[in-house]
């Protein structure tokens, strides 16, 4: 059984040569240097560290940002040791870091995320319920880790909003259809290919979904020519979502090759006290 999993605010500078060590192991890219993550943290930055025994084993990085008269954190990067993955660990990470923002005056936190890699939109909507209303197009250029290379670093920006009704009351609309006008076939070794209808009468409702596949780095190995379709297919709808007053605020999981990506009104959703 693996050792209990502590998490807590790290500011030592061998722990944040540590979280050097595991960003390298990790994302097999250079780390970004020392002085910077450490003068982040004396700044209004945060460094939150899970431990096993004193293992350090995921991290998550942040640092102060302002744009139009609003100063919020910038939630950089999130890792866990691969031997520690799907135990949750992610999402202990970030309440720690809602915890501590708070205490520090935020009110606002943002991040990135890959709009293919469903399993991180099931986790920054359904369970923290952050809502991304931004698309960004190759936002980090042409990156050579294993999981960015290959596609344009196409992202979305997830906005949480950490003291409003939708993350304290857990707010998800209640009593909504949504629509998918959409359909799924079926390419070689299973994977779904999107197929999608004609004209714009789908962005007259309210509430709308959007297959995703479930397994995108699968699709990048088996058929990438597939898996680029779908970032230039998706890109194109979730641009005109997010142009249209639309928010990604849920992920409905299913056992298909797909899950949906749930889609509401920006304007209902209650992102203020």
């Amino acid at each position: 059984m693996k050792e209990a999993i502590r998490i807590r605010r790290v500011t030592a500078i061998d722990e944040i040569h540590a979280v050097q060590k595991l960003e390298k192991q990790i994302w097999n890219m250079e780390p970004i240097p020392v002085h910077q993550t450490i003068t982040a943290v004396k700044n209004g930055g945060l460094i939150v560290g899970a431990f096993a025994g004193e293992r350090m084993i995921g991290y998550s990085y942040s640092f102060p940002g302002f744009s139009e008269g609003q100063s919020y954190l910038c939630s950089h990067m999130l890792a866990v040791d691969h031997e520690f993955q799907s135990m949750g660990i992610g999402r202990l990470l970030k309440e720690e870091q809602l915890r501590l923002a708070r205490e520090m005056g935020y009110e606002l936190i943002v991040w990135t995320f890959d709009p293919l890699e469903s399993r991180n939109a099931y986790l920054n909507t359904a369970k923290l319920y952050g809502v991304s209303y931004e698309y960004i197009v190759n936002c980090y250029g042409e990156l050579e880790d294993g999981l960015n290379k290959g596609l344009p670093t196409d992202r979305f920006q997830l906005a949480w909003w950490i003291n409003s009704p939708r993350v304290k009351e857990q707010w998800q609309p209640s009593g909504i259809d949504y629509i998918c006008p959409f359909q799924i076939a079926l390419a070689n070794h299973q994977h779904p290919v999107l197929q999608r209808t004609e004209g714009k009468d789908w962005l007259t409702s309210d509430a709308i979904e959007v297959p995703v596949p479930k397994h995108i780095q699968r699709i990048k190995v088996d058929n990438p020519e597939l898996a680029l379709d779908w970032r230039m297919k998706t890109r194109e709808l979730f641009q005109q979502l997010c142009n249209e007053g639309y928010a990604l605020i849920n992920v409905r999981r299913t056992e298909e090759t797909v899950q949906y990506y749930q889609f509401f009104r920006l304007s209902e959703v209650p992102l203020s006290e």
